[in-house]
C-alpha cells in the first residue's frame, strides 16, 4: 500500500509545498491570534490556518452549513486527491471511502450558538448546529462533496487522531473492505 496523495492546510502554509519549504527552513507557524479576541484569555498566539477561504473549495452555501474544521477537511482531501490524480466516478465511487482524524469537532459554531442562545434565546439558535459541530462531521463532508460512497469513519483520538485516521484506513484497505481511502 501506498500513500499517493497528500493534502495539507496547516499554519505553515495552505498546501504541501509552502508547508514542506516551512518545515525544512525551520519556519513557526505560530503567531498573534486572529480568527477571534484573545482579550479574555492568558495566551494571545496560536497556531492558525491563515489566508483559508472555503469557497476556493466548496460554494459558499456550502461553506456556510459547515463549520470551519470541516471545511478544512474537504480542502486538504481534495488536494490529496488532485495531487494523487484520482478521478472519482460511478463506476469507483462505491469502493473510495473517507476515514478523518479529529480531535475535536466544531467548536467555533459551538461557541457562537451558545451566545446566541444566551443573547437572543433557544428559537434563534441555528437548527443545524448539531450537524456542523458533531466530530465526524468532517469525514461526512468530504464523502458528500466528493460523492464518495464506500466506508466513511472519524476517528478521535486526542492528538493522535490523523495518524489513527491513517492506521483505520490501512486496515480498511488490507481487509478488502474498499480499494482506496481519503
Amino acid at each position: 500500500m501506498v500513500v499517493t496523495g497528500i493534502g495539507v492546510l496547516c499554519p505553515l502554509g495552505l498546501d504541501t509545498s509552502v508547508t514542506w519549504e516551512g518545515l525544512i527552513a525551520g519556519r513557526s507557524g505560530i503567531d498573534y491570534i486572529t480568527l477571534f479576541d484573545p482579550e479574555p484569555l492568558d495566551t494571545t498566539f496560536a497556531g492558525e490556518v491563515k489566508g483559508f477561504e472555503p469557497t476556493d473549495y466548496i460554494s459558499r452555501k456550502d461553506a456556510r452549513r459547515m463549520d470551519r474544521f470541516a471545511q478544512l477537511a474537504v480542502a486538504a482531501s481534495q488536494q490529496a486527491m488532485e495531487q494523487a490524480g484520482l478521478k472519482i466516478n460511478s463506476s469507483n465511487q462505491d469502493s473510495i471511502g473517507v476515514v478523518v482524524g479529529s480531535g475535536i469537532g466544531g467548536l467555533t459554531t459551538l461557541f457562537e450558538q451558545i451566545k446566541v442562545l444566551l443573547d437572543k434565546g433557544p428559537d434563534r439558535v441555528n437548527p443545524l448546529l448539531v450537524p456542523m459541530m458533531i466530530t465526524d462531521m468532517a469525514a461526512a463532508q468530504v464523502s458528500i462533496t466528493l460523492g464518495l460512497k464506500g466506508p466513511n469513519l472519524c476517528i478521535t483520538s486526542a492528538c493522535s487522531s490523523g495518524s489513527d485516521a491513517i492506521g483505520a484506513a490501512y486496515e480498511l484497505i488490507k481487509r478488502g473492505d474498499t480499494q482506496a481511502m481519503i
